[in-house]
């Protein structure tokens, strides 16, 4: 038998060594830390996946269990402590700017000027990635808050039309419950009844005023007739509601209306990426009108990644996740699975449900369509957000609680808040 020699060895596979070395030192990951873990949102990071794969570049999936933007900067926050920051990391609204004040972003210009951001993105959306004149974010899409879903088949069956002001919604429920079917799925969690209230508030006033109180926190807007008639909305509401409202997820609501438990769900348009995921088909099983009185606004949480200031072994894997997120291609079927819109103006509205259609049209209006979710961390600062949340809360919950007390409390309370730095107009608080 001949013997095997090391040097013929090296001949025979020290090529295919070397072409796995090539392949494996080309190859670049990054460890993407992020809260999204309903079916839809799961959807949404395996086409990512998929995608930043087709150009070598792995995501390293870094989901935190809390599914919230609160756990997940926690946990940031704990990394970066530890000296063991992700690469990238979801981070949305005024938390981009404040993380980037404190020189814990990498900036992106690079990226951002070759894939001419500046003219390709909706100028709000432009304005949002930058602090101090230089792009920090990559954004992703743009959800529409003040969204009210409705079951297709119920409404049919039932011969109803989708409320078009709260009298028309006031007509709806005992229809709804004579029929065994709850009129207004809703949780008890506060930031899904900050929600609601935020989209509440716009509707039975205007967006001067939404930011008087959001975003200005000016004392006097807590006790003007407008606040107190958008609280005395929210506790009508809980008429619709299950009694007691249960401590539920999302998701959860989402599966009520598509299975026909619920008639209606005030959200933000992620519950359509997830009734999609469920089998539901936009304008069959369900469709999407604005909540009654802010057809024409459209109250904004844009979702952004930021890349972390590590060391520069890893920049050209961040800015290659900057440039895939926002590219076209990536940018019409990613948004189609996670239910928001792109932040292209230019994108293929033909492409479109009518839901984001819909939601496409108003926010492409202009500034004066464009309002900052208070709820989804738009519009002020995190102190402020959760004070404002926890009040607005225990007035939700506490039905011996008067509207003239809650408006008091607040009143008192934001007087102590901090102001936002960039002053008082919300179209500055992130630059």
């Amino acid at each position: 038998m001949q013997q095997f020699r090391p040097s013929r060895w090296r001949r025979l596979f020290m090529p295919c060594l070397l072409a796995v070395s090539c392949t494996a030192a080309q190859a670049q990951s990054v460890q993407v830390l992020h809260w999204w873990k309903s079916l839809s949102e799961q959807q949404a990071v395996n086409l990512l996946t998929t995608k930043l794969a087709q150009d070598n570049l792995q995501w390293r999936d870094g989901l935190v269990p809390s599914g919230s933007g609160v756990g997940a900067s926690i946990v940031l926050k704990s990394r970066i402590l530890a000296g063991n920051a992700p690469e990238a990391a979801q981070l949305n609204g005024v938390l981009v700017s404040e993380w980037a004040e404190l020189g814990l972003l990498l900036d992106i210009d690079s990226v951002a000027q070759s894939g001419k951001w500046e003219k390709n993105l909706f100028p709000k959306v432009w304005n949002l990635i930058q602090v101090k004149n230089h792009v920090v974010a990559a954004p992703l899409g743009v959800h529409r808050i003040n969204t009210l879903f409705y079951n297709k088949k119920i409404f049919s069956k039932l011969e109803l039309e989708p409320p078009a002001s709260w009298e028309e919604f006031d007509q709806l429920i005992p229809k709804l419950q004579q029929a065994g079917i709850t009129p207004l799925a809703q949780s008890s969690e506060i930031w899904q009844v900050a929600t609601l209230f935020e989209t509440v508030l716009l509707s039975v006033s205007n967006p001067a005023f939404y930011q008087d109180v959001f975003v200005r926190k000016q004392p006097s807007a807590f006790m003007d007739a407008r606040f107190a008639q958008a609280l005395k909305r929210l506790r009508l509401l809980k008429k619709a509601m299950p009694n007691p409202v249960p401590d539920k997820l999302w998701m959860d609501l989402s599966r009520q209306l598509a299975d026909g438990q619920a008639a209606m769900l005030i959200m933000g348009d992620w519950v359509k990426g997830e009734l999609n995921a469920l089998g539901q088909s936009t304008d069959v099983g369900f469709s999407c009108v604005a909540v009654p009185g802010t057809a024409a606004y459209h109250i904004y949480d844009v979702d952004t990644l930021v890349m972390l200031a590590k060391d520069n072994s890893k920049r050209s894997a961040q800015e290659k996740l900057a440039q895939w997120v926002v590219s076209p291609a990536l940018q019409q079927e990613y948004n189609q699975v996670k239910g928001s819109i792109p932040v292209l103006r230019n994108a293929d509205t033909g492409k479109m449900d009518s839901c984001a259609r819909n939601a496409w049209k108003v926010f492409s209006s202009g500034t004066a369509a464009q309002v900052p979710s208070f709820a989804h961390r738009m519009a002020t600062d995190e102190i402020s957000r959760d004070a404002m949340m926890n009040e607005i809360h225990r007035f939700f919950m506490d039905d011996q609680m008067t509207v003239g007390e809650a408006q008091k409390r607040m009143a008192t309370m934001v007087r102590a808040l901090p102001k936002n730095k960039a002053g008082n107009d919300a179209q500055d608080i992130n630059r």
